[in-house]
């Protein structure tokens, strides 16, 4: 086992209990644990079953990663990404805050929830997966599947908790190993097409150098199954981009019409053309409407497009 230790200064007024709050959907915590003051997460990374392990401090976070295994310079610098993504600081909710500072709309939303921030799942792959598992259905229903989705193509670290999988374990699945624990075909086809075609070389997952996401984008909507919502909540929540238009979103129109006043809700064109107001912060845009709507739920089930 290798042992890699890191210490994150956390921003002032970071809302820990929300970060905490994200990663305990999973009453059973096959692959995430909570206390108070803390968290672990399972995941696999190049292969190798990791922990992270964090607790929290009034000003930072102290890190902990127990791998199963050795750790090269790639590994290291992909836990520290995924760090970065679980405790929800990749888009600093500031410039948004100040965006929207003197509009009646939307400064209320923001007064109420200062400081608020996107958590992100640990990896693309991971965000990815959860949208297409959770899509039109209810949200104890979707954390189930992931569960089982976890025990059946993750692995157990040496601690006891599950890890979640990546691309190539996935892969190994058959549709009706999916189909038999309550997948619908529809969703095992389209997990298993995505994690064959990352596995094989032919969809990459990483950003490139610039950071523009027009390539990956076009890339994601090329796979059968996959639309513009679960690209724009796979940006959002795998990617940390700050400019996700989640227009095609159920919680996001209904969150509008609620704002607005209006009797039923925008259609998706009238929403999109409404948040672009807001680039390019629209995410966090997305965030303060999803935590008008839904408080505790907020960010936590994934929607139809």
């Amino acid at each position: 086992m290798t042992l890699l230790h890191w210490t994150l200064p956390l921003p002032a007024g970071y809302r820990r209990d929300d970060v905490i709050a994200f990663h305990s959907r999973d009453a059973e915590a096959v692959a995430e644990q909570v206390t108070a003051t803390g968290l672990r997460k399972g995941i696999l990374l190049a292969g190798a079953a990791v922990v992270l392990d964090v607790a929290f401090t009034d000003d930072a976070a102290i890190c902990r990663a127990d791998i199963d295994g050795d750790a090269d310079a790639g590994l290291r610098e992909r836990l520290h990404g995924a760090l970065l993504n679980i405790l929800g600081l990749r888009i600093d909710p500031q410039p948004f805050a100040q965006l929207a500072a003197g509009d009646p709309l939307m400064a209320p939303l923001v007064r109420v929830n200062p400081g608020l921030r996107i958590v992100q799942s640990a990896s693309p792959f991971e965000a990815l997966t959860w949208a297409i598992i959770g899509q039109q259905i209810n949200l104890p229903f979707a954390i189930a599947l992931r569960r089982t989705f976890i025990l059946q193509a993750g692995r157990r670290h040496s601690s006891g908790l599950w890890c979640y999988p990546e691309a190539r374990d996935v892969a190994r699945l058959a549709v009706e190993d999916l189909t038999s624990r309550k997948f619908s075909r529809a969703k095992a086809e389209t997990v298993l097409r995505l994690a064959r075609l990352v596995d094989d070389g032919e969809l990459s997952l990483e950003l490139d150098a610039s950071g523009e996401v027009a390539a990956i984008s076009q890339a994601l909507l090329a796979v059968k199954g996959i639309g513009p919502w679960t690209v724009n909540y796979a940006l959002l929540r795998g990617y940390g981009y700050a400019d996700c238009s989640l227009h095609g979103d159920v919680a996001i129109r209904a969150a509008l019409q609620k704002l607005l006043g209006e009797e039923s809700k925008p259609d998706m064109a009238r929403t999109e053309q409404w948040l672009r107001q807001y680039a390019p912060h629209r995410t966090m845009a997305a965030a303060h409407l999803w935590a008008s709507l839904h408080a505790a739920e907020k960010n936590s089930s994934p929607e139809r497009e």
